[in-house]
């Protein structure tokens, strides 16, 4: 199959139950529609709401600067993302990514973890919409709510809707995106028709020296938390038209869409609050940007922020559920997961039985969750917490990745040294000492004393330690098997995908 034609297939799809054993995906989605889908990933509103006051508070006024740079980091870790997306044209991303050039075992232990990692985020996604839609129906004076319901109804809604074609969650999407950015804009502009803050236009947040002043470490791990999502695009290669093109465009978006809309949310929300953001943020994160929009739009814009708020992480449940559920599909076509979760729907093309799959995982780790923390206090900033360090993680080894296998197979053609080596390997120095940062700051990652949570990250470990346990197992008793680790053949589907009832 050639990159013009991401729809075409060379096998024939076997159709069983309304499935079909054909593993190729198919699509049309333009690089608009792409960078919409990953986008929502990361819930702008939300970061913007929630997570750029945390960034103030530790990096003061020099939280402008930490997204500044942290956009330049990550266009860095999207030039060698992109350059290997061009050599290696497989829907695999980071796990196919890995095994091209880390080796498979290595790959297919990054799979289990992105796997793992993904899933955590959506069950935070779930947790978060809950505790978030109770909180709203009491404050306007509405009946305490169990948080669980409003999960368990976000957890139906995006299992139905991911169940089908992309293209139909990527129009849900788009509309989504749209509104976050207008509430996002509707505070900028405000701002600035307002001539700024108490003290104007300070130029001192765009100055390096600028986070000095404050804990520079852990501004820049907050700053770069919320830019994932991006990272996804190469996982929809087979829905999208001129993936050769596409993807690169798409990431280069993605990355640079959210760096400057982040960039000049945080800047204008340290200039509404002048002297006193660091204080309002660090006081009332939560009510930072509601208030200020308030103030600076209209009152109404208060309450209305923290509903769209909602609608902003059940878009990102929509986003990051797809994610999961093609990364669960491409291990089931390399059989490192059972087949049956490989076969395509006829008539959806969409992975089915992965997005089915995830939706049953996701209940079954919640409901414990539930009744052993009924209340929900703090369990979404510890999902969130440790499925940020597990994507960042992975995000660090693929870089790595991108330069052994530039260094085993030459510099091609019409690429540089610069998009082999030097951009892949600043970014994988920066990525990997953000992990560091994580793990050393990891109660303020995910929340509770120092120290008290830390066991959580055995459960990245254990994900690491079974994809390798099983490649290693594959190559010494199924050499067949670990023939096909990597999306090594993604022409061809097993044999028992397409028998599957």
């Amino acid at each position: 199959m050639s990159d013009s034609t991401p729809g075409a297939s060379s096998t024939t799809a076997v159709v069983v139950g309304g499935e079909t054993g054909d593993n190729r995906l198919s699509g049309n989605m333009g690089a608009t529609s792409l960078v919409l889908t990953v986008l929502a990933f990361s819930a702008p509103l939300a970061v913007v709401a929630g997570f750029i006051p945390f960034t103030i508070s530790y990096g003061g006024e020099g939280a402008t600067f930490a997204f500044i740079t942290t956009t330049v980091l990550l266009l860095l870790f999207a030039v060698g993302y992109v350059t290997m997306t061009k050599h290696i044209p497989k829907p695999g991303s980071f796990y196919a990514f890995i095994s091209a050039g880390a080796g498979k075992v290595t790959g297919l232990g990054a799979g289990f973890l992105g796997v793992v990692a993904y899933l955590l985020m959506l069950g935070g996604c779930f947790v978060f919409i809950g505790l978030t839609t109770t909180e709203l129906i009491s404050s306007v004076g509405g009946p305490e709510t169990p948080w669980w319901l409003w999960a368990a109804v976000a957890w139906a809604l995006v299992s139905v809707l991911c169940y089908f074609h992309i293209e139909v969650s990527a129009k849900v999407l788009s509309v989504a995106m749209v509104v976050e950015v207008a509430i996002a804009m509707i505070f900028n502009v405000s701002v600035v028709l307002h001539g700024g803050g108490p003290e104007g236009f300070p130029t001192a947040p765009f100055n390096p020296a600028s986070l000095a002043g404050g804990d520079v470490g852990v501004a820049m791990l907050f700053a770069i938390m919320v830019f994932l999502g991006f990272e996804a695009t190469a996982l929809f290669r087979d829905e999208v038209r001129e993936p050769g093109r596409t993807i690169p465009r798409a990431t280069y978006g993605a990355v640079l869409f959210v760096g400057i809309l982040y960039t000049v949310s945080c800047y204008l929300l340290t200039t509404a609050y002048g002297s006193g953001a660091v204080d309002a943020a660090t006081n009332d994160p939560k009510s930072m940007f509601p208030v200020a929009i308030g103030h600076f739009a209209a009152p109404f814009f208060t309450q209305l922020t923290f509903m769209f708020i909602i609608t902003s992480e059940l878009a990102a449940a929509i986003s990051v559920h797809n994610v999961v559920a093609r990364y669960v599909y491409n291990l089931g076509c390399d059989s490192a997961l059972p087949p049956y979760v490989a076969a395509v729907h006829a008539r959806h093309h969409s992975p089915s039985r992965a997005s089915t799959v995830v939706a049953v995982i996701i209940a079954l780790v919640l409901l414990p969750l539930v009744l052993t923390n009924p209340e929900g206090v703090g369990l979404d900033a510890q999902l969130f917490g440790l499925a940020t360090i597990g994507i960042l993680a992975l995000m660090a080894v693929v870089s790595l990745s991108v330069i052994l296998w530039f260094a085993r197979t030459g510099v091609p053609a019409g690429e540089s040294r610069l998009k082999c080596f030097a951009a892949p390997g600043i970014a994988a120095v920066a990525l990997g000492t953000t992990v560091v940062l994580a793990v050393l700051h990891f109660d303020l990652v995910v929340g509770g004393t120092p120290g008290q949570n830390i066991v959580l990250l055995v459960v990245l470990a254990l994900s690491v330690v079974t994809g390798v346990a099983l490649a290693l197992y594959f190559r010494s008793s199924r050499p067949e098997l670990y023939a096909r680790l990597g999306r090594s053949e993604t022409g061809s589907a097993p044999s028992s995908a397409a028998s599957a009832a």
